[in-house]
């Protein structure tokens, strides 16, 4: 149960920063971490919530790349023991601290942070994708695809995307060089050498076969998922699959991830399709209204000042 209230100030420590919130949201991930599902050490009480955009208040004797009033983001809070962000201010330790780029409004970066950051690791930490290279983002019209279709664009790849008819201007215009049905996405004569599934479906079975020599797939999604697995699809073509989950990531991959991420805000390459702005007092709600699939494709910004 979540309940809003009032929590004694954070203290941060020598090289941590105090960060006065701007605003926060909710990811899918959010809600798994409460509910349990997603198992992980929790300080009791909770704060709630990954990511954050706000100000340096004040800062530890050993966080001096940091000034009072810098604006910054953070999107690996709540997991680990960590305190979450979904206050008025958090502490964040100076390895998980990024500024954010001048001009960039921090409720138009809060609700991508997250998504941006989990697609960047996907396509090139662990999916090891190269400019030439062709990668099929399935789901690529949500928020974690939407920003694989811009990110695998720009960095030279041929971009397959998968999503409902509907969306299929919205990928083109992300990025996306072909776009397919997600109800019949037959791949026909391409081979993608990574295969990004957003959408939590991972039919292995189907995709195996449709992998260049030495194709990859990357698991990020679907927990409840149980997907047949062709062994000799995978093992006679050299082919790989990676499980990922960005809360794992170290801090050293986050730091790769957020100067990718920073540089696509500050050329204004990432923006959610659509938001909704509710005040910080209504998380319970938004985590209710994610878990029944309310949202549809909206992010929430949840501001501290209303």
């Amino acid at each position: 149960m979540i309940r809003f209230g009032e929590f004694a100030e954070p203290d941060p420590g020598p090289t941590d920063v105090l960060v006065q919130v701007h605003a926060t949201t909710v990811n899918p991930v959010d809600t798994f971490v409460r509910s349990g599902l997603f198992a992980t050490p929790l300080p009791m009480p909770f704060v709630v919530g990954r990511d954050l955009t706000g100000t340096v208040l004040s800062t530890g004797p050993g966080a001096t790349a940091f000034r009072p009033g810098d604006p910054v983001w953070c999107n690996s809070l709540g997991h680990a023991g960590r305190q979450g962000a979904a206050a008025e201010r958090a502490v964040v330790s100076i390895d998980r601290l990024y500024r954010l780029p001048p001009g960039v409004a921090p409720e138009q970066a809060v609700t991508v942070l997250h998504p941006a950051a989990t697609a960047h690791l996907a396509l090139f930490t662990h999916g090891r994708l190269r400019a030439g290279e062709t990668v099929v983002v399935a789901g690529a019209a949500g928020n974690v695809g939407a920003a694989a279709v811009t990110m695998a664009a720009e960095a030279g790849a041929r971009v397959v995307a998968v999503a409902a008819a509907a969306d299929a201007d919205y990928c083109t215009a992300l990025g996306a060089d072909e776009v397919l049905d997600y109800r019949n996405p037959d791949l026909g004569p391409i081979r993608p050498d990574l295969y990004l599934d957003t959408s939590g479906h991972n039919d292995l079975e189907a995709v195996l076969d449709t992998l260049a020599f030495r194709g990859r797939i990357v698991v990020m999604s679907g927990a409840t998922a149980r997907p047949v697995l062709p062994i000799a699809a995978l093992y006679m073509h050299d082919r790989t699959i990676t499980g990922f989950v960005i809360s794992h990531a170290t801090t050293t991959e986050l730091a790769e991830a957020a100067t990718a991420v920073n540089r696509h805000l500050a050329a204004s390459r990432l923006r959610s399709r659509a938001t909704l702005d509710r005040p910080l007092s209504d998380t319970a709600d938004v985590h209710r209204l994610l878990e029944r699939g309310g949202l549809h494709g909206r992010r929430v910004v949840l501001h501290t000042s209303y």
